[in-house]
């Protein structure tokens, strides 16, 4: 017959246990010092929120005639705040244009008007040319640029196959670019705050 050997139970070290404590609470702080850092590149990058997050824009600093360029989903995007003159424009020589009305889905039904805008006043479009995706330049009224009409009323130039487009970018007819340059999605925050991305509520 085997024989139980009864040891004394053993008397708490009241030091032992501070000592553990203090190194399980200092490596908790450390594992989440270590996790902080970890989890935060699961956060999306700058680049990649302008790949696909909407975009607030400040356009209080835009003056008249004036335009500001900004990237949404890697395209550029032209907030122009036109003048009285350049909105006036916009109402000539519609026959020249392949498509005045923008019957084709090239912006947000809220964008389906003549100034092709929320606000006549400020235009929002994506600065790609729909052609072959060249990036075309604005070129104001009575330019003197020999690939333009005497009597061009102001917009945007194609430099690579000669497209034309108007200062709602409305396509002029015989050109290559088949359709009118796409206007973003996107809403007022605030009078000179614009979010591109999203579409008004």
């Amino acid at each position: 017959m085997t024989e139980l050997s009864l040891k004394p139970a053993a008397v708490p070290d009241p030091e032992r246990r501070t000592w553990l404590l203090a190194t399980a609470g200092a490596g908790g702080v450390a594992a989440v010092a270590a996790a902080v850092p970890f989890a935060s590149t699961f956060a999306p990058s700058e680049r990649a929120k302008a790949m696909g997050a909407a975009v607030e824009v400040d356009i209080a600093d835009i003056p008249p005639g004036g335009m500001k360029t900004v990237e949404w989903r890697g395209k550029p995007v032209w907030i122009v705040r036109r003048t009285p003159e350049m909105t006036a424009a916009l109402r000539k020589n519609p026959d020249a244009l392949a498509d005045p009305a923008s019957a084709k889905d090239q912006q947000p039904e809220y964008a389906r008007n003549e100034a092709r805008s929320i606000r006549p006043e400020v235009f929002v479009a994506v600065g790609i040319c729909t052609h072959l995706g060249c990036s075309p330049t604005a070129v104001a009224a009575g330019s003197a640029n020999p690939s333009l009409p005497a009597d061009w009323p102001g917009g945007f130039f194609c430099p690579c196959h000669g497209s034309t487009f108007d200062g709602a970018g409305r396509v002029f007819r015989n050109k290559p670019a088949p359709t009118n340059l796409e206007i973003p999605p996107h809403r007022y925050l605030a009078d000179t705050r614009l979010l591109i991305g999203e579409d008004q509520a």
